[in-house]
């Protein structure tokens, strides 16, 4: 009876050891599920906006154009030495003249970074009547950059899942104006976007303005009321990238965050980095303030500007987090 016993607790025992690795086998896909969920619900970019990019200019009254390969040197090797990013985005105002080979020297710069990087179009990277169109600007952006090959000026991507990044062309360029417009096709490719991407976290990318920062008739978008009523009518998490300003700001309107990237080569010479956290729950937006290393540039820059405290914002304009609850269901 004994032999028995001992016989039948070894089987139990191999059979134990069974399940019990099946088991940890089992947990162990569970935890590293889990894991590629929650990175994948993170998302990690970069945002230049206004380079003006010179190779030959002189400094102007508040641009530091001569020193401007230097600052975007700079800002190129802090990415680089900061990563990862899921990617860059150069928010317009690439250059400081349309011209081609301004456009060629500024994109041998870019593409130094080591990350994913895309643009779109500023107002001084179209030439109205010049060689540099929108059309030229895109098809010398596709050439140069792998992860570019839109047809139309404005295009979309997914960076991951969960996210689609909007990539828009705010700029006129039927006459030399400051101001900014989306045309209708545009917008009704806006709102198919918004449409198919209503469970994703939506980063809006655009030169001109959706929310201005500050009052400017001159430079704001002519049709943003409209825009600003699009973009109201969704719940999910929206996120908007905009530059022209040249200043610091960041704002929220219920589930739509307005952030404004100054410019690189005016006071505060600075970029921005923006961490993106989202769960069923709620999204986190980490905003963040990057500023040069060319101290005695930026120095410089400060004494060529009248109201340096409003371009640079507050401290919340600067680095704060904002918070979009999601809809309960």
């Amino acid at each position: 009876m004994a032999r028995k016993y001992l016989k039948k607790e070894k089987k139990e025992s191999f059979f134990q050891k069974i399940v019990n690795f099946v088991l940890t086998i089992l947990v162990a896909c569970a935890i590293s599920s889990q894991m590629c969920t929650a990175a994948n619900n993170n998302l990690r970019l970069a945002q230049i906006s206004d380079v003006h990019f010179s190779s030959y200019e002189e400094n102007t009254s508040f641009k530091m154009l001569k020193k401007s390969p230097e600052l975007l040197e700079d800002a190129i090797f802090q990415l680089n030495t900061s990563g990862p990013y899921d990617f860059v985005i150069f928010s317009g105002d690439l250059i400081n003249t349309p011209k081609e080979s301004e456009l060629e020297k500024f994109l041998k710069y870019a593409d130094k970074i080591n990350y994913h990087w895309y643009a779109i179009n500023g107002n001084h990277d179209i030439a109205v009547g010049g060689t540099l169109t929108k059309d030229k600007f895109r098809k010398m952006l596709n050439s140069k950059n792998k992860n570019m090959k839109s047809d139309t000026i404005y295009y979309a991507f997914t960076p991951k899942r969960g996210f689609r990044v909007v990539c828009l062309d705010s700029i006129i360029d039927y006459k030399i104006i400051a101001n900014g417009e989306i045309s209708k096709t545009e917008f009704e490719w806006l709102k198919e976007e918004l449409d198919n991407h209503k469970n994703d976290v939506v980063i809006i990318c655009t030169h001109v303005p959706i929310d201005e920062p500050y009052s400017s008739p001159n430079h704001k978008m002519k049709n943003e009321y409209e825009i600003k009523s699009l973009l109201r009518s969704y719940s999910n998490p929206i996120i908007v990238l905009q530059g022209h300003y040249h200043c610091v700001r960041a704002r929220q309107n219920g589930n739509i965050v307005y952030i404004t990237s100054p410019s690189l080569v005016s006071y505060p010479n600075g970029f921005r980095i923006v961490n993106i956290n989202s769960n069923k729950k709620r999204t986190l937006i980490d905003v963040f303030l990057k500023e040069t290393r060319l101290k005695d540039v930026q120095s410089r820059a400060k004494l060529r500007v009248l109201g340096a405290d409003t371009l640079y914002g507050d401290e919340e304009d600067r680095n704060i987090t904002f918070e979009i609850k999601k809809e309960k269901e």
